[in-house]
């Protein structure tokens, strides 16, 4: 097994995708694990594309923060569309965890593009080696916060729990939202059985 993880998040602005990748940052950090968060917002108005990159187990000044392309051990995706620009920098056999949000771009919405169906994404997925998760956000219970729901279930999907317990990855979410810590963790436990049972 690799000593060190690599992960590669996409969505538009407005989901939370960054707090994804805050919180297994902040994890990885207070656990002494060597860590580098390298968020690139782009457009990040709500709608916009945002993306991050989280590299844990590299020793500092041995690396790049930016993921090469065909670098990355897992995608984690908040938005259908926005996967399909990931693909390039995933490795042969890593991980995509998506939660299929649609926000449709102007041009969709008009009707002057299509918008991909969510088997058409995982088949470009399977076709470049990848192995894919998919969450239908029409399962997601209502009223829960779309990024938490997701990073349940990356728990269950990939490598990250060699590196971070799912205990302590609850204990982190618990403190940074005390006043709805139950409500949060509730929401990250969902993910994850979701995960498991897909």
């Amino acid at each position: 097994m690799s000593n060190y993880f690599d992960i590669y998040t996409v969505g538009v602005g407005g989901q939370g995708i960054l707090t994804i990748s805050e919180i297994i940052t902040q994890a990885a950090s207070q656990k002494g694990i060597d860590v580098n968060f390298y968020p690139s917002k782009g457009m990040a108005q709500r709608g916009g594309f945002v993306r991050s990159q989280v590299r844990i187990g590299r020793k500092p000044g041995t690396f790049s923060p930016s993921i090469a392309p065909m670098g990355a051990n897992l995608i984690v995706s908040m938005k259908l569309s926005e996967t399909l620009k990931a693909i390039h920098f995933a490795k042969q056999g890593a991980d995509f965890v998506i939660l299929g949000l649609r926000w449709l771009p102007a041009d969709v919405m008009l009707g002057k593009a299509p918008y991909p169906e969510a088997e058409a994404v995982l088949n470009e997925i399977r076709k470049a080696g990848g192995k894919p998760s998919y969450l239908d956000p029409a399962d997601m219970p209502e009223g829960m916060r779309g990024n938490l729901y997701l990073l349940g279930a990356v728990c269950a999907h990939s490598r990250l729990l060699d590196f971070l317990s799912k205990d302590y990855l609850e204990e982190i979410i618990a403190n940074k939202w005390k006043k709805v810590a139950e409500a949060n963790l509730a929401t990250f436990r969902a993910g994850y059985e979701a995960a498991v049972q897909a």
